[in-house]
């Protein structure tokens, strides 16, 4: 568990983690890219489905501005494979299993569920620059209309 957020102007950690198809990802490698990196709970639980079926649906204005979408969860590559398939999640979707890159990106700890304080991947999303700084990090923020406001805060809305 960690209490170290991240924010912007800091370097993004870098890691290497295995995507639903079990190739290897390193964020270094991306480089180049702007990344929208997001981090959610648990893989084909509701909220978790909502939040990623509207990246799916917003990957084309991502894309055609040149913004990668990423999503990491502690699930194992498996699951991530079925996720993937069952909602045609049609972007890299990344296994954090040992929880080492949440605890980096400070999205592992303490939350609040149903009015009981539990431990668990806090839902979060940074947007990473071509030049590896978070330009943006928004932490503990609700699945429904996210999306939406990343779309706003990177000026893909028009």
């Amino acid at each position: 568990m960690t209490d170290a957020r991240l924010a912007p102007g800091d370097l993004a950690p870098d890691f290497t983690l295995n995507d639903q198809d079990g190739t290897p990802t390193t964020l270094s490698e991306l480089r180049g890219e702007r990344v929208v990196l997001y981090f959610y709970p648990e893989a084909m639980t509701p909220g978790c489905t909502t939040e990623a079926c509207d990246f799916r649906d917003s990957l084309n204005s991502f894309a055609s501005a040149g913004v990668r979408v990423i999503g990491v969860s502690k699930d194992a590559v498996e699951k991530l494979a079925r996720f993937a398939e069952r909602d045609r999640l049609n972007y890299t979707l990344l296994s954090d299993e040992d929880l080492a890159v949440q605890q980096r990106y400070g999205v592992w700890g303490e939350k609040q569920l149903y009015g009981k304080t539990v431990v668990g991947s806090i839902r979060s999303t940074m947007v990473i620059g071509v030049d590896g700084v978070i330009e943006h990090a928004w932490y503990n923020v609700k699945a429904t209309g996210h999306v939406a406001r990343v779309r706003r805060e990177l000026g893909l809305d028009g």
